[in-house]
Order: structure tokens, then sequence, then C-alpha cells
């Protein structure tokens, strides 16, 4: 049983979480920044990310952790939640919480599942808590916002602060449409590098989102998402340039008739000037009269 090594009974036996740097000790790794591994080894900021879910009542009937590393964070998860299932895409990480967590996975409480979660079928789950890997956060998040679920989330500080930017601001881009189109966003924790093993190049930061409805429509939303994604490729243009010379992205057959339609006031300004509502307002004249090829 994985309970009987290096004092990991009699942590579960006194209500204790597991020791980060105990943990990388036992797995017999340090962490590789060529395969984005930084394991969070503060107590501290480990203790409190389930916090920040359990703030907002936050379902945690089936908690989604992805990029579970050694089981740091999977171990506070099991503290607080019902069930988790852990996405760990290295085959000797996934071996050995399968071997650290036997007895939950045994009562049935923890699932470890090996895979990329860009590529694997990802769990119904009712929120989600990770340290996610930062080369593929931007990609994770286009899968997880989608699915409407709270989510805690650690992040390059950088790439937080885009996700949370609002119109006008030299971070709003793509990624502040799409959040916002899904969820209300917060950055709730800057974290410094000395948290992680090893310590990464940039500093980090904790976002929690909300899902919410937006007070607007869009025709599709996956057309909506590959709209944005063609016009914010060329945010400097004006919105009109930006829509006819992005077709090939946005799969537009007819973006000339999406600009006669739209009004001036939004084609004469840039991309990262308008709302997420202005943006709803585009795509739902690209889809009417832009004759679009996948529908």
């Amino acid at each position: 049983m994985a309970g009987d090594r290096d004092g990991v009974a009699s942590e579960s036996r006194a209500g204790e979480r597991r020791d980060p740097d105990a943990l990388m000790r036992r797995a017999g790794v340090r962490g590789d920044p060529r395969f984005d591994q930084h394991f969070l080894v503060d107590d501290r900021i480990l203790d409190r990310l389930p916090g920040y879910a359990t703030e907002i009542d936050a379902p945690l009937d089936h908690v989604l952790e992805i990029g579970a590393g050694t089981g740091a964070l999977t171990d506070r998860l099991l503290a607080v939640a019902d069930r988790v299932t852990a996405v760990e895409r290295d085959p000797a990480l996934a071996d050995f919480l399968r071997a650290e967590f036997a007895t939950e996975i045994e009562a049935g409480r923890l699932t470890v599942r090996e895979g990329d979660a860009l590529e694997i079928d990802l769990p119904e789950f009712t929120t989600s808590i990770s340290n996610l890997p930062y080369g593929a956060a931007s990609e994770l998040l286009f899968r997880l916002l989608p699915a409407k679920r709270p989510l805690v989330v650690m992040l390059q500080r950088e790439f937080a602060e885009r996700m949370a930017a609002k119109p006008g601001e030299e971070a709003y881009g793509r990624l502040s449409v799409a959040a916002a189109h899904y969820a209300t966003v917060e950055i709730v924790e800057p974290v410094p590098p000395a948290a992680f093993e090893p310590p990464p190049a940039v500093e980090s930061a904790v976002v929690r989102t909300r899902p919410r409805e937006p007070d607007y429509v869009v025709p599709d939303e996956a057309f909506f998402l590959r709209f944005l994604k063609a016009v914010f490729t060329q945010r400097r243009k004006t919105t009109r340039n930006a829509i006819r010379n992005t077709a090939h992205i946005s799969g537009l057959g007819d973006p000339d008739a999406v600009v006669a339609a739209a009004p001036a006031a939004l084609l004469d300004r840039r991309p990262g000037d308008l709302a997420p509502a202005d943006f709803a307002s585009l795509a739902r004249l690209a889809w009417r009269d832009g004759e679009p090829t996948e529908r």
C-alpha cells in the first residue's frame, strides 16, 4: 500500500496534508522546465487553493485537476471534494499517483487519468482546480471555459492579466473576450517563482472564474470563438480591415458583405477597443451575411 511509505500513513491518520517536498522525494523527481514541469511546493498556497472554490460555494461533487504532478494539490482537493479526477500526461507520474493514492482510488474517491488533457475526453465535472501547465494554458482554458463550471487555476501572471483585462487595456485580447463571454474573472492571488520547484522565470497568479450567461446572444459558439481568433490576429488594424483580411481564419466566404452591413462606429475602432457584446453583434452579422463555410 502507498500509505505505508515514508510516513504517508501517519500523515493520513493525523488528518494532515501530504508534504509537497516529501511527495517529490518519493516520486524521485525535481521538475523539468523543458517539459513545463514546475511543481507547486508552497504549503500555504496549496492549502488556500481549494478555499477559493469554497468561498463562492462552488460545487465540489466532482473536481477536475489538470496537471496533477506528484499529487500535492490532489491531496488538498481530496480533503474537500466528494470525488476527484486527476489528469497527468507523464506516465511515470501517473503511476506514482496510482501508488501514492491507492487507498483513495480503491475507495472510489480518486480517478487518475493518464494522457494529455488537450487530447483525451475530459469527464463531466462540477469544478476544476488546477496548476495548469503554462505552455498549454490557453488551449486548456478554451476547453474548460465552455463547460460553464467554476474554475480556480494557477497561471502565468501575464496570462492571468490578459484573461481578466477590460476593453481598451493593453492586455485585452481574444482570451479576455472569450473568458468574459463564459464567466466573471478575478485574479485572487499573485504567486512568486519561489513557490515552485524548480522556480519558473515568470511571476504567477491564481485566477478564479464563475460561470455567467452573457447579456447578448451569439449565432454559434464555435463560430464566435473562431471569429474572435481571426479578428485579433490583426488587433492593430481597424476592425473593418481585420474582418476583411482574416477570412481564411474565420471561414467567411464574403467578408465584404459583413463590412457593408456592420455599423461604422464598430468598424472604425480597433478590436482591442470593442466589448464582448460588440463582437457578438459583429458575429451575428457575419453568420447572417458572411457566408461562413462551416455551419
